[in-house]
């Protein structure tokens, strides 16, 4: 459940790409009526409308994800906030500037700043984030917990290279369908890697 709501923007941008991309007609009517006030021009042309609906709705649901969660009086992770910080800021670039530029930096800059905070809180802080974070569901040798962090902040780091490279070496819609299965399918073949290996490890928690 916790991943299908994770999920949610990319899940929803995904399904709007693809809609407005086979009816393109309607998404160029559609944007005209309710985005074009918000595109630098204030117009939104055939070829541009899909990309620029879908992100449209990918900040509302990274919005609502966050008010669903305050309304239910559940506190917000940290990282909800920064990736809504970061879509609006580069959602709303692509959406003004109409270029699709920005929104396809949004995955790297999000899973850099994963990886910045993973990687430098035990330099700066001393401080093991993963640890933090899972402490109470397993315990794992000190050692352990360091190589966990830091295999978790290299893959962010990666995952942000890989994004660049599809981004702008690859046509935008196979970009749209590697943002969803692409990056679904390398974080889970990670989570089972790191879980073949912390089963050599793990001790139940007392």
């Amino acid at each position: 459940m916790k991943l299908l709501f994770d999920l949610f923007p990319v899940i929803l941008f995904f399904a709007v790409f693809k809609f407005t991309g086979a009816n393109p007609e309607f998404a160029q009517n559609f944007g005209n009526h309710y985005l074009a006030v918000l595109v630098s021009g204030g117009e939104v042309t055939l070829q541009q409308a899909p990309i620029l609906l879908a992100t449209a709705v990918a900040i509302l649901a990274t919005a609502a994800q966050v008010l669903w969660l305050l309304a239910r009086r559940k506190p917000v992770d940290h990282m909800l906030w920064v990736s809504l910080a970061i879509i609006v800021l580069f959602g709303g670039a692509t959406i003004y500037f109409h270029d699709e530029q920005f929104i396809k930096l949004k995955p790297t800059v999000l899973y850099w700043c994963f990886a910045l905070v993973l990687l430098g809180a035990p330099l700066l802080f001393g401080k093991n984030l993963m640890r933090s974070m899972m402490g109470k569901q397993m315990t794992l040798p000190d050692i352990v917990w360091s190589r966990l962090n830091l295999a978790w902040g290299l893959f962010f780091a990666v995952m942000g290279a890989v994004n660049l490279y599809v981004a702008f070496t690859k046509p935008l819609e196979f970009w749209v369908n590697f943002k969803l299965f692409g990056f679904l399918g390398l974080m889970i073949a990670f989570v089972i890697a790191q879980s073949v290996y912390l089963s050599r490890h793990m001790k139940e928690a007392e």
